[in-house]
This record gives C-alpha cells, structure tokens and sequence, in this order.
C-alpha cells in the first residue's frame, strides 16, 4: 500500500542530482510520497539532468536559485568544497524553507551560518544501499525544526531504508560506521569470494554464495534481534568447520581490524567537518 503523500502542494528540490538524490527520487516517487510534477532537480551537469528527466519525468534546472524558489523542501547534496557558495547564492530565496544536508562532514552551524537565522536545517546521514532502497539514515535537527518538519523528513527518508534521530555529536561515528560501512562490507564479500575460489569453487558460484551468505547473516540477526555473538555461536559447533575459521579470524586481528576502520573513517569525517 503506498504512503499518504503529505500534502499536494509541497515541492521537494534537489540541489545537485547524484546518485544519492537519486536514490531519494526514486524512494519518493515509488512510496506515493511526491507527485513526478512536485520534484525539483538542479546539477551543474547538463547529461545528468537530461538523464534525471528521462528516467522519472522530474522537473530540471541549472539554476540553484530557481529550484529552490521554486521548492518548499530542499535536499542539500553536494561535494563539501561548493558548500559555502552554493548557501550564498540561494540564501535569500531559502527563507524558512526545510534545507536537508546530505553533505558529509559539515556540521549544522557550518551551514546556519552561510543562512538567514529564520532557515531550518537537519543533516542527514544515508549511505549506499538507498539506491535498492534498503539504506541506513541517521537525522540530525537543527534548531527551529519543529516536529511536523522532522517528521515530514522521516517519511521521505523512510522511503530509502531505515532512519534513527540522534544528537548531530554522534554523526561522525554514523559516517564512520553506516556511512563507509558498506565499503568495509564489499571488501569482506569479496575476501569471502576469493577464498571460495582458492578452495576450488568456480569464480561465479563462489561470489554468488558470499553475497548470499552475507545477506542471509543480516536478515537472520534482523529478525531474530538475538546479538550477534550469540548468533555466531549457533553456527560454531564444538570442534567443527567453523570455529577453526573463527580461530583464524582472530589471529588475524579482523576484529581489532574493523574496529580500526570504523575509527579511521570517524575522524577523517571530523577532519571534513573542520576544513
């Protein structure tokens, strides 16, 4: 059953037309959030509308001040390094308009201060399975954004994947974890491949299992809600296949190794934050 749209005449633009908005574009559109007609895209690359245009009948423009204008929600999704002119060119059309930031690492007062006062901003984390609608969010609010505000956002993003609220303090461990995650998670799938091969699987088959397997780990602590360390000792029977791997994993230090990463990627989103 599709979701009410939450009103007829709100418009939601997007400012840059990446891969992440258009993620959105099609969580929206396919959750009965928005009307083709009520979307709004603006890029600095002419092929990039063309193909936005052609794949969801959205309205396009190169003009930043135009789209937001025009818009009642805007979707903030561009590199960091264009932040700041991007805020001084559409400030005085933003108004008390919704400005969502999917900009990675720049914080709420960053983008209040390139804004008049009366601007509501939330920052918002997804990561790279919103494109199968299946993302991670994390919401932050700024100040002024009342509740029918957040929760008109939830919804969109709740079109996409799961959402959580949190403190913005905590944005940079969401990035660390659930923003640079999926990466960490396609290394692993493809280690987990190459040593199907190595034991003598056939490429195809040995990738088709690791992603499989890696899924079905997911849904299985999903739906059951047990922790995983409880899950991980129902597959390591005494003695067996795989506590001899797990033995090896943690020689290997791959524990201590994700913990690594995930800490890495938190402070490089805060060396981002503060550039």
């Amino acid at each position: 059953m599709k979701k009410k749209s939450p009103k007829k005449s709100l418009r939601l633009t997007f400012l840059g037309s990446g891969n992440m908005a258009e993620a959105i574009i099609k969580g929206v559109l396919d959750a009965g959030l928005f009307k083709p007609a009520a979307l709004i895209a603006s890029d600095i690359s002419d092929q990039r509308l063309k193909t936005i245009t052609e794949k969801y009948s959205v309205r396009t423009t190169r003009s930043n001040r135009e789209a937001v204008r025009d818009g009642d929600i805007i979707m903030l999704g561009i590199k960091p390094f264009a932040v700041d002119p991007v805020l001084a060119e559409i400030r005085s059309e933003l108004g008390k308009k919704v400005l969502i930031s999917v900009v990675a690492g720049v914080p709420l007062s960053r983008l209040a201060s390139g804004l008049e006062r009366e601007a509501k901003v939330i920052r918002a984390m997804p990561n790279a399975p919103a494109l199968v609608q299946s993302g991670a969010t994390v919401l932050s609010p700024g100040k002024g954004v009342g509740d029918k505000s957040l929760g008109l956002v939830l919804r969109i993003f709740e079109s996409i994947g799961k959402v959580w609220v949190l403190e913005e303090r905590h944005l940079d461990a969401v990035t660390g974890l659930s923003g640079s995650g999926p990466a960490f998670v396609f290394l692993m799938i493809e280690a987990l491949a190459d040593g199907g091969v190595k034991s003598g699987l056939p490429r195809e088959i040995s990738l088709s299992l690791a992603v499989q397997t890696v899924w079905g780990a997911a849904q299985l602590a999903l739906q059951t809600g047990e922790h995983p360390a409880r899950l991980k000792d129902f597959v390591a029977s005494p003695g067996g296949t795989t506590i001899e791997g797990l033995q090896k994993l943690e020689e290997a230090k791959v524990r201590a190794a994700f913990f690594a990463a995930v800490e890495a990627a938190t402070k490089r989103s805060k060396e981002l934050g503060e550039s």
